[in-house]
């Protein structure tokens, strides 16, 4: 077999080791997906009727953006818990296993694809419930799905290099919390981008959750779809160009 092959399957390995994890330990699932219900509970019944949207309503325009600012948080975990791994000698196990060096991060993301599918069907779900519908074909449904899930399991690599070089939990929570706060409430999620001052509407439209809440809402409500679809895509090939590397050379460093 060749070595990408033997890195492909320890990654698979290591993944399916944190998928029994999730399953013994459910409340790593309950608490992700009661954070987007409250948020919509919050925006759509305080705050729905004091922020008009032009021609949809709130809820149509607020979906999306809980489902991109959801996914956007959730990455915060697996920093956490690969931080705790280290802490408890997980990590030390590993190494002293013949499996490629790539493995335990590749199998640590991966394994996050349940809890970001849970996410979407959360959220969809319960915007039904509220009396939200999807202006769009099933088709087109699915691929809003497919794209938030791709861009998280992108989007998370960034708190696996923090994962890596942070000391405590603690703290990569805290750097995590610092970074992705301003990305996701500086964004299109809760407002139009029109509303907000010209200077931070510079920073809002070059903000990645920006253009996946663009397509999203283009999948999902039927908006134009514009340049959001491509800036996501370029967005997710970046951070992973950028992550993966430098995940990996932290990695080797710490352990």
């Amino acid at each position: 077999m060749s070595a990408l092959g033997i890195a492909v399957a320890d990654g698979l390995t290591i993944t399916r080791r944190n998928l029994i994890k999730v399953k013994r330990v459910p409340d790593l699932v309950v608490f992700a997906t009661l954070s987007p219900i409250m948020f919509v509970l919050l925006f759509r019944y305080v705050f729905g009727s004091a922020i008009p949207i032009p021609g949809i309503d709130y809820a149509e325009f607020l979906l999306p953006g809980i489902l991109a600012q959801t996914i956007a948080m959730g990455g915060i975990a697996i920093g956490v818990n690969l931080n705790t791994d280290i802490d408890k000698g997980v990590f030390d196990r590993f190494r002293s296993l013949p499996i490629a060096r790539s493995a335990p991060l590749v199998g640590a993301v991966l394994a996050d694809i349940v809890r970001y599918v849970i996410v979407c069907v959360v959220i969809i779900g319960f915007g039904y419930v509220l009396g939200y519908r999807a202006a769009t074909s099933a088709p087109e449904v699915l691929a809003g799905c497919l794209l938030a899930v791709a861009f998280a399991l992108c989007f998370c690599w960034g708190a696996v290099f923090v994962g890596m070089i942070a000391r405590t939990p603690g703290a990569v929570q805290g750097i995590m919390m610092l970074l992705v706060l301003p990305l996701s409430f500086a964004s299109s999620t809760f407002v139009p981008t029109t509303t907000m001052p010209g200077w931070l509407q510079t920073f809002v439209d070059a903000n990645p959750l920006t253009h996946l809440i663009g397509a999203e809402r283009a999948l999902l409500g039927g908006a134009p779809m514009g340049s959001h679809l491509l800036w996501t895509f370029v967005w997710m090939a970046g951070r992973l160009a950028v992550f993966v590397p430098l995940a990996l050379r932290a990695y080797a460093r710490r352990v």
